[in-house]
């Protein structure tokens, strides 16, 4: 029994290595027609294109994997019942109790690849990814551990974050002459963004340089009438699916307590909590969706019919995700429904295919 256990978990985890190139190929392909109408922008060429492609795939990898593992189940099970390999199993006392853990175990290997993906490798090459387009496409900023850096005529502007509401906290700026002499240097608890594109600066601080002398100076609030696009600053932006849980965990504690709404990446945190398991549960999907019998019933049609369902599940996570956001339903519920739903589904096609 051990060698058949062995046996269906290689030729089941084969077919989902297969599906998961297949599918980051595709996206590979889609992300290149994307960017090709970025390149030229600053120094952003093909040798960067590229890499940015390359580093964006452990992300897909992660979104992927729950699909890859239904249509790699789905083939790999298909392939062995057409070739009478499930009915031999059977035959030799593999009830569908010890299939059904099998599959699980299968479906565990890829729940902690998945895990490893979102909460390791992808956010990190994620961010990195965009700091180095933005970097890239817009020569006069630059990205890192401090937050953004840019350069506006005699300015040189550091921002330290930027909230979803685009307040920006952490603002520094250094403002040179015409010898390139540093003349005035300002620091502001938080900036926001006015409609004409200046800053209100609040809680000041001027340091105005005047040969050997400097003067300090404080204020609550200024106006600085700097004429930025807000776009160079949505790099400052945190992308919920690009933090790990960890990240998030941190990051929804520090939007309470500067009384920023967090529903968005409350979802996002059950939603990566709970991703891990869509990997189990597409397992069994998978065995639901397997004909028992290749005499009966079309397999190409139900193999179809998986292949749609996993789709469906992969989309149906995001519309939850926004459905919620918009008519404010509780982040655990929006973020598992999905998953408990197809378990269910799951369950139930087993066990109405085993009453047949």
């Amino acid at each position: 029994m051990k060698l058949i256990t062995r046996y269906l978990i290689r030729q089941l985890s084969v077919m989902t290595v297969y599906a998961l190139l297949a599918f980051l190929a595709l996206y590979s392909f889609f992300d290149i027609i994307n960017e090709v109408g970025d390149l030229g922008k600053g120094s952003y060429n093909g040798a960067k294109m590229m890499q940015y492609v390359l580093m964006q795939m452990p992300a897909h990898a992660y979104d992927l994997m729950p699909l890859a593992v239904l249509i790699g189940g789905l083939i790999a099970l298909s392939q062995l019942a057409s070739g009478s390999e499930i009915t031999v199993m059977k035959t030799s006392g593999m009830s569908t109790k010890k299939l059904i853990a099998v599959l699980l175990r299968f479906g565990l290997i890829f729940a902690v690849a998945t895990a490893a993906l979102g909460e390791w490798l992808a956010p990190s090459l994620s961010q990195s990814a965009e700091n180095m387009k933005a970097t890239a496409t817009n020569g006069r900023i630059s990205t890192g551990a401090q937050g953004l850096w840019l350069k506006e005529q005699n300015n040189i502007i550091n921002v330290r974050e930027m909230l979803p509401d685009h307040t920006l906290l952490g603002v520094k700026v250094w403002r040179h002459n015409e010898a390139f002499q540093l003349a005035e240097a300002v620091e502001a608890e938080s900036a926001t963004l006015n409609t004409d594109n200046s800053w209100q600066l609040k809680n000041v601080r001027r340091s105005l340089l005047d040969g050997e002398a400097v003067r300090t100076e404080t204020q609550a609030e200024q106006n600085w009438p700097v004429k930025l696009q807000r776009g160079l600053l949505d790099v400052l932006l945190v992308k919920p699916e690009q933090m790990s849980v960890s990240e998030l965990t941190t990051y929804i504690g520090h939007l309470k307590n500067n009384q920023q709404q967090t529903k968005l990446y409350e979802i996002a945190w059950w939603r990566k909590l709970m991703y891990p398991v869509a990997a189990l549960v597409m397992a069994l999907v998978a065995l639901a969706f397997t004909p028992q019998n290749t005499r009966r019933g079309n397999m190409g049609l139900k193999l179809f019919g998986g292949i749609c369902l996993g789709l469906a599940f992969h989309f149906a996570g995001r519309l939850f995700g926004f459905t919620g956001q918009l008519y404010g339903i509780p982040p655990f519920i929006a973020a598992v429904l999905p998953t408990m739903l197809f378990a269910v589904l799951g369950v139930y096609l087993i066990r109405r295919q085993e009453k047949r």
